[in-house]
């Protein structure tokens, strides 16, 4: 939907792709032309690089943006789009190999002069691992080579539970990414996490847009995100900004990407990987610099030169995303499955949502548990946290439960409004998050979510598969879009 909608901004015809799963989505009723591209599971659909260019041919895309997941990082499918003459509206190839790679990431960053934290050095095979382990102590972190947004990461706490953690780190990653590289790093707590959005052109130009804070998290995943950082001054945004630029020119990087560290209490920071794409939370960033990254993306794939240098970003107020996900907080954030009864979203003076809800959208359990994104922007902190309780109370989502009660704790937390936070901060605070149930009661609870929801799903199947046409949502033709938004959409727009 963000780019869709920032597709729309500048006249251009948007496109989507959607699963079995996904014909009712949002995404595919608000494009211009929708195709379904295979079944339920993402290797059937959205992993599917072949049928997702086979679409873009048939359909006349001139471009392809990757979105947040799936096939963002991956340089065979930017390599296979660039084959076709399609644009990939993200980084080189190249530079996906280097930093898709967690591992030849830490490489690159290494080359650079930045700090990493200490770790395998490389991928590791299962029979190898007790040994490397050993030789970087425990506790540590399992981490998916080409992963990222948590996906693939376990914590192992001592020898015993090391080869039952790899096979299943692996199985997500290769569930996830298509790809069951691990690695093994050294486990820093406590920690924050803090990021550096960049962009780069195809003409040389690298600048870096600040910092947001992403400490707030559960299970590697994050639940909210600022910018600025409480822990962040001047001089350390200088440094972090610096190191971001050093790495992403050392890749050859191109379009928008985020540099991800670590920072420990006695202010060092070790870079941990690159996401080469765009990201979820960034609208914070969008917030404070008054920037559209969507927008700079596409020009930038167009070829265009960045529009102003590091001395004209200038960070103005702040701001603070919370993302509302499919989950019960109250039993250890399961996931909560089914149809979207009523929602009614928050406005308001410095409140934006981005969603894809809509009442009777359908909460199925192939994918990611986000719904919606709530983001606040206020002169300071503490306006920024009055303006989300408030947007937080007005906030209304019935059919299956949601974090919204979890963000609204969160946010009367002293620590969090102190900015006294880490990355395992909720773990230490089970009276803002209820302890996670019993490994045998979640398995239970979410078998039965998963059978409730197959059920409900097969009374509708009928409908939706003769209300849908697979050529096309509207049956429209990329001719008759084009005309609507006046003329060849990519090439005149710029």
């Amino acid at each position: 939907m963000r780019v869709l909608r920032a597709c729309r901004d500048l006249g251009i015809t948007g496109v989507a792709v959607y699963s079995e799963a996904d014909a009712t989505a949002l995404h595919a009723r608000y494009a211009d032309e929708a195709y379904c591209i295979g079944g339920a599971r993402a290797s059937e659909s959205y992993l599917n690089s072949d049928k997702i260019i086979e679409v873009a041919l048939r359909c006349g895309a001139e471009a392809i943006h990757p979105g947040y997941g799936f096939l963002a990082e991956q340089s065979a499918f930017a390599r296979a789009c660039i084959d076709e003459g399609i644009v990939f509206i993200g980084p080189p190839p190249e530079a996906l190999d280097v930093l898709g790679d967690k591992v030849a990431a830490c490489l690159i960053a290494e080359a650079a002069g930045v700090p990493t934290v200490p770790g395998s050095g490389g991928r590791i095979e299962l029979e190898e691992a007790p040994a490397v382990a050993e030789g970087i102590g425990y506790p540590l972190l399992i981490k998916a080579a080409a992963g990222g947004g948590g996906k693939g990461i376990r914590l192992v706490e001592s020898a015993e539970v090391l080869e039952t953690s790899l096979r299943m780190a692996a199985a997500e990653a290769e569930a996830s990414f298509g790809d069951d590289g691990l690695y093994l790093e050294r486990y820093l707590n406590p920690v924050r996490h803090i990021e550096v959005q960049v962009l780069a052109d195809r003409h040389g130009n690298v600048v870096h847009l600040g910092e947001r804070e992403c400490s707030i998290q559960r299970r590697s995943q994050k639940l909210v995100e600022e910018s600025p950082s409480v822990a962040v001054d001047a001089s350390m945004r200088r440094r972090l900004g610096e190191a971001a630029v050093a790495i992403a020119r050392q890749s050859g990087y191109e379009n928008a990407g985020t540099i991800e560290f670590l920072l420990d209490g006695e202010g060092a920071f070790y870079f941990i990987e690159a996401n080469a794409r765009l990201q979820v939370e960034h609208p914070v960033t969008e917030l404070v610099t008054g920037l559209d990254l969507v927008r700079e993306q596409l020009r930038i794939a167009y070829g265009e030169a960045l529009s102003f240098t590091q001395d004209d970003v200038i960070l103005r107020g702040w701001a603070i995303e919370c993302r509302i996900t499919a989950e019960d907080a109250n039993t250890g954030f399961l996931p909560s499955l089914g149809r979207i009864e009523l929602v009614s979203e928050p406005s308001g003076p410095g409140v934006r949502v981005d969603s894809c809800l809509f009442t009777g959208a359908e909460v199925s359990p192939y994918y990611d548990s986000l719904l919606s994104k709530l983001i606040v922007w206020g002169a300071d902190r503490d306006e920024a946290l009055r303006r989300l309780r408030r947007a937080l109370s007005e906030y209304q989502i019935l059919g299956v439960k949601t974090t919204l009660s979890f963000h609204r704790e969160l946010m009367e937390d002293d620590g969090f409004v102190s900015g006294a936070i880490h990355t395992h901060y909720l773990d230490d605070r089970q009276e803002v998050v209820a302890p996670v149930a019993g490994d045998k009661t979640n398995e239970a609870l979410l078998a039965a979510a998963l059978l409730s929801h197959k059920r409900r799903r097969a009374g509708v199947s009928g409908k939706v598969a003769s209300d849908i046409s697979k050529d096309g949502w509207r049956g429209q033709t990329r001719r008759e879009a084009t005309e609507r938004s006046g003329g060849e959409a990519w090439r005149n727009t710029f």
